[in-house]
């Protein structure tokens, strides 16, 4: 199964995975699935580490080398096909990071491994 990873699931995963749920711990297994990290995350994450919103246990680009390292994750790559997806999506939920990952998500037909209940209006899969 290929899953797509939510991004408090990525920072709670490294940061505090006593966070994370036994149903997503699972679904971040490599041997068992793909766990897609799409690259709006890796940007997300960045920008929130530059104006000071999230502070990493590391400096950014190596917190970030060895969280894909150290759980394999496979970088989903935003695209066209995405971003018009994302644009027909109704205002459920106005986080640009979150719609592209939900048009992501739908576009793939893959769950997202996230605790946000924000996802399940779009009728995204959503393991917790």
């Amino acid at each position: 199964m290929r899953v797509l990873l939510d991004t408090h699931t990525l920072f709670w995963s490294v940061e505090d995975p006593g966070k994370v749920s036994a149903v997503a711990m699972a679904a971040l297994q490599p041997l068992a699935n793909d766990v897609l990290l799409s690259a709006a995350t890796v940007w997300e994450v960045a920008i929130k580490v530059g104006i000071g919103k999230l502070a990493l246990s590391s400096p950014y680009r190596q917190w970030m080398d060895k969280a894909i390292a150290d759980l394999k994750l496979i970088i989903l790559p935003v695209t066209v096909e995405y971003a018009e997806r994302q644009s027909t999506l109704p205002l459920h939920h106005k986080d640009p990071f979150d719609r592209l990952m939900i048009a992501q998500a739908l576009v793939e037909g893959i769950p997202i491994v996230s605790a946000d209940v924000a996802f399940d209006p779009y009728g995204v899969p959503r393991l917790w």
